[in-house]
């Protein structure tokens, strides 16, 4: 991927997020097996609701694409995360005491919902190009996380955390994000920079979602009324 590519470019201005995200405490608990369990059974529990809004938007992705090859890659990802991640994450809640009764009844946080909400509203009434920047900072930010993660050293003490570092840190999600790197790069080749703008703000805003994500978890935020 060309340095000068447009995908890089966005990763470029959502460098200070996306570094903070790195030194989250969250982050760090994970990456070295501190961080209380807890904290991470609410992350389980909300993240497997954004999972499931996840997945509609790579649905309405798949309906946009503009051929085959698009639509076998949405529709790909579309399956990973349906039966590969949410299953991940309900077998995580099943070790760590979270009956699958309790986590479908599970609500959405505001982060949760808002976040969610900017990801739907932006695959509906978007391109392509469109819902591409606005997913691109979960699963390229992932990859990232799980491989910095992942050089550091796996957490002995904590199997858990170590999968979930293995998960994120794989060759198979990381190909996926360059994937879509590679369909918004060809999307957006030579285009305006007033075209271009709209999905440089999309992806700010997912960017800054993902960060306010790790904190909403680490200081279990939920609704206070």
């Amino acid at each position: 991927m060309s340095a000068a590519s447009f995908s890089a470019g966005l990763r470029a201005g959502a460098q200070t997020i996306w570094r903070r995200e790195l030194d989250h405490p969250f982050v760090r608990g994970l990456g070295d097996g501190t961080l209380p369990v807890e904290r991470f059974r609410f992350y389980l529990r909300q993240d497997y609701l954004f999972l499931i809004d996840y997945c509609r938007v790579f649905a309405l992705a798949a309906a946009k694409a503009p051929d085959l090859a698009a639509m076998q890659l949405f529709s790909t990802l579309l399956q990973d995360t349906l039966f590969g991640e949410m299953q991940s994450h309900r077998d995580y809640c099943a070790r760590l005491g979270i009956a699958s009764e309790e986590l479908e009844r599970a609500a959405p946080a505001p982060v949760t919902l808002a976040y969610t909400r900017h990801l739907l509203t932006v695959a509906h009434a978007g391109t392509l190009a469109d819902i591409l920047a606005a997913v691109l900072p979960c699963q390229w930010g992932y990859a990232e996380i799980g491989r910095a993660l992942a050089q550091r050293g796996e957490p002995a003490s904590a199997p858990l955390y170590a999968e979930w570092i293995r998960t994120y840190a794989s060759a198979q999600f990381a190909a996926g994000a360059e994937k879509l790197r590679a369909i918004l790069d060809q999307i957006t080749a030579g285009w305006p920079d007033a075209a271009l703008a709209p999905l440089q703000a999309h992806f700010l805003t997912s960017s800054r979602y993902e960060y306010l994500f790790w904190e909403m978890a680490y200081t279990q935020s939920d609704w206070p009324v």
